[in-house]
């Protein structure tokens, strides 16, 4: 792979390439022609270095330094390496000094290639092509010449199936008989068992260190992504991930299936024995965080802009059959939505709920068990899964396997309330709920009775899933940080739509739904803000759901509404005169909080848990662009007497009132279709729109609160309370007890209201959450990725970093 001329004269009197102390080189002050391999060698010759090495020796000033002044020594630099790995994937490594030139070249272009994107001018570099460098391989093909970073990934994607490299040798054999890379069927190289795929290689720490350092280069060069501003242009797609994900990758599927089985094959805590991880180390564990940030980044891929790349059931043969499918150009976005069998879906979810709940796996002896850290990454692999094969999501969803999912979101959704550090968590954890909810069968799994118990600081109660998801939700809605307003209208989304199925909630679970309908339905708050009120029509829709079709094994809730009915009559009443509205608007100022935590009777937390805790000052996090609102996240469908859901057309005719800011806006930025910026002055909810643009009227008022869906409720404490007062009265009652017998017993068949259509909101894929996708997960990577820090301290674009 030969440099043209032109790439390396520069002008005279320029720096020379700053190099590896390390090699203690001399630093030559013309460029450094091509073929001077002796100079070249140099740095990638040393045996002893290490990518840290690598990373403390190469200074991030020294490399801006080579590229500012000196740019034809720093191309020439790129291709020699790149060329060393391309000699390395055509020969096969099969000597030490290959491998290790491989690995030292990995790592230098580890090290280097950030500084390449960050800098516009050089964008372009690696998509331009090499003279002699041709697909065919001939000298006189220059003009089918292969743009470099096309060698590049070809040559990553052959060095991760390089017998005794990166995969076991099937064959015993010296240097002389060893295998033809080229002949190889790397699909007989998979490296773990699981989804396609029976056999488990005997595990080579070696290779699973090899591995590791091919992957975080490939997660480099995917990386460019990060220079880019956010945009929410959808058809910008990453050029590297599209060449290294389409047919001229002959090890795509094997490479998809190695990075899915062996995320979903590890095991952290292997054979249980207490403080194991401290004596031995695991040489796994950094290839499986390293191949769940490769596989997220390749599955990055807006599904609302194409038919959805799911399975219409008529597949058969293997696994994912090879050929050419309808669907995606981006292969692993095909293959992950042609997986079909039980079991593959099985072992896939099973290995994600493993790892998901590892952080929870409670030990009497304290940190004698290990905990992994890239749950984040798995909670996107997760999405990703659901999102993409429908058959999964189905799968997920028809036993009670999927609380194992859910438990775990709920804890990390508890756990991070606090912390604006991971504000992007409790989003992505929202999304996967409200993904679910959609499903009618989400909502009849969570009347599976809790019995974990994990220890988390919400009040002790007996109940079922649906009871801890409303409880949880409470204690964020409640006491999490303020910028995670935006996200109510998502958590009581997903309440409404499991609302229908829920068959005995609690009665911890029921004075939270009633705390939170007090609240929300004082008057300041209705009035401060232009779209406060959804969330008292979402509570009031949940009552009404449970009412209609679930009274018989609810007199806990239908306790809790008649205790509460002055909030119901307060709303009914609710005054819409100026004067009114005003007398409303200031008792907001006297009180600070947009909702207090009195009147909630929190009770005795679990045993062994933690108060949530803000993030500790100085804590890195990443920005992220806004989110949709609910009504862009989410269409209505109507579920019909046979259980089959139709979908509505969204009301077009009703403009929303002037002013409307929406629902779901991450850290507080106004949702315009096109991308925020992350500002520093973040407001409160409760605030958010009186900053002169918008005052509540009486017409305001009027318009919505005609709409109020109180007939069923209004109608059932009509019935019951006078029925609950006379039995209080005759018997002298002051036990709940046995009023709660009396409602258990009652009955409101023939005198409630005709029930009301089921309506759920489902998720719907949109470029807007496609975009947040993105930023939240490079985000995620740029955090993860300390040893080394590859990305820190260049200029990235896709979001700011923030000290909190």
């Amino acid at each position: 792979m030969p440099v043209s001329k032109e790439l390396v004269t520069r002008a005279p009197g320029c720096r020379g390439l700053v190099v590896l102390p390390l090699l203690t080189l001399s630093v030559s002050p013309q460029p450094v022609e091509a073929t001077d391999d002796a100079f070249w060698d140099q740095f990638w010759a040393d045996t002893a270095t290490s990518v840290q090495d690598v990373f403390a020796l190469v200074p991030a000033a020294e490399i801006r330094a080579v590229r500012e002044e000196s740019p034809s020594n720093l191309a020439t630099l790129c291709y020699k390496a790149v060329e060393k790995l391309v000699q390395g994937a055509e020969s096969g490594c099969h000597t030490e000094k290959e491998r290790q030139i491989v690995l030292n070249c990995c790592r230098l272009l580890t090290r280097i290639l950030p500084y390449i994107f960050e800098d516009p001018d050089w964008r372009g570099f690696f998509w331009s092509t090499v003279p002699g460098a041709g697909r065919g391989g001939g000298d006189d093909d220059d003009e089918n010449a292969r743009p470099l970073a096309e060698s590049l990934l070809l040559a990553v994607a052959d060095l991760l199936f390089c017998p005794d490299f990166t995969v076991q040798s099937h064959r015993r054999s010296t240097v002389d008989t060893a295998e033809d890379i080229h002949s190889i069927d790397s699909c007989e190289y998979i490296w773990e068992a699981g989804v396609g795929f029976a056999h488990s290689p005997q595990p080579n720490y070696i290779h699973d260190l090899n591995r590791t350092e091919l992957l975080k280069l490939l997660l480099t060069c995917f990386s460019e992504a990060m220079y880019l501003p956010p945009s929410s242009d959808s058809s910008n797609t990453n050029p590297w991930v599209q060449f290294f994900c389409s047919t001229e990758n002959r090890h795509a599927l094997p490479l998809f299936t190695s990075l899915l089985n062996v995320v979903c094959a590890y095991d952290p805590v292997g054979y249980g024995i207490p403080y194991n991880h401290l004596l031995f180390s695991d040489y796994r564990e950094p290839l499986v965080e390293e191949a769940a940030q490769v596989l997220i980044v390749t599955l990055d891929y807006d599904s609302s802009t194409s038919s959805s790349p799911t399975v219409d059931g008529t597949t058969t043969g293997t696994a994912m059959d090879d050929v050419d499918p309808p669907g995606p150009d981006n292969l692993f976005v095909n293959y992950l939505s042609r997986i079909h069998r039980e079991e593959d879906f099985q072992f896939i979810l099973k290995g994600v709920a493993r790892l998901l709940s590892n952080p929870l796996v409670q030990t009497y002896l304290p940190n004698s068990a290990k905990k992994i850290q890239f749950h984040q990454e798995l909670l996107v692999l997760f999405w990703k899964l659901c999102d993409f094969n429908k058959k999964f999501l189905f799968f997920v969803l028809k036993s009670s396997d999927v609380l194992d999912i859910l438990v775990p979101i709920l804890y990390f959704l508890n756990d991070a309330r606090a912390d604006q550090s991971r504000v992007g968590l409790m989003h992505i954890g929202v999304f996967i709920l409200l993904l679910l909810s959609g499903e009618r069968n989400f909502g009849v799994r969570l009347n599976k009775p809790y019995s974990v118990r994990v220890p988390m600081d919400i009040p002790v109660f007996t109940g079922t899933h649906a009871d801890l998801l409303i409880i949880v939700f409470h204690k964020i809605i409640t006491s999490g940080h303020q910028r995670l307003q935006p996200l109510f209208d998502c958590l009581l989304t997903i309440v409404v739509n499991v609302s229908p199925y829920l068959k005995s909630l609690s009665m911890v679970a029921a004075n939270k739904l009633l705390h939170l309908l007090e609240a929300f339905s004082t008057t300041w708050f209705l009035f401060s803000a232009v779209q406060n009120h959804h969330l008292v029509f979402f509570l009031l829709e949940v009552f009404n759901n449970i009412i209609q079709y679930q009274f018989d094994g609810n007199s806990n809730l239908v306790y809790a509404v008649i205790r509460k009915r002055n909030v119901f009559h307060q709303l009914a009443n609710l005054p819409t005169d100026s004067q009114s509205i005003q007398k409303g608007l200031q008792r907001k100022k006297k009180t600070p909080e947009p909702i207090s935590r009195t009147n909630s009777q929190d009770g005795a937390s679990m045993e062994g848990s933690r108060p949530a805790a803000p993030a500790e000052p100085g804590t890195l996090k990443t920005s992220l662009v806004a989110t949709p609102g609910i009504d862009k996240l989410t269409e209505k469908s109507q579920v019909s007497e046979d259980g089959t859901m139709r979908s509505l057309e969204p009301e077009s005719s009703q403009p929303p009132p002037e002013g409307n800011l929406p629902s779901a806006v991450s850290d507080g930025e106004p949702w315009s279709g096109e991308v925020s910026h992350p500002r520093r002055d973040r407001r409160r909810l409760s605030s958010a729109s009186s900053s002169g643009q918008w005052t509540p009227t009486p017409d305001w008022v009027m318009s919505w609160k005609s709409k109020l869906p109180l007939q069923t409720i209004m109608r059932l404490l009509q019935v019951l309370v006078p029925q609950v007062e006379k039995i209080c009265i005759d018997k002298g009652l002051t036990d709940e007890s046995e009023i709660l017998k009396f409602l258990q017993h009652g009955t409101l068949v023939g005198l409630l209201p005709v029930p009301h259509p089921i309506l759920i909101r489902k998720y719907q894929a949109n470029s807007g959450t496609a975009m947040w996708f993105r930023t939240y997960m490079w985000g995620v990577i740029y955090l993860r990725n300390v040893d080394p820090p590859i990305w820190y301290d260049t200029d990235v674009k896709l979001f700011e970093i923030q000290r909190v």
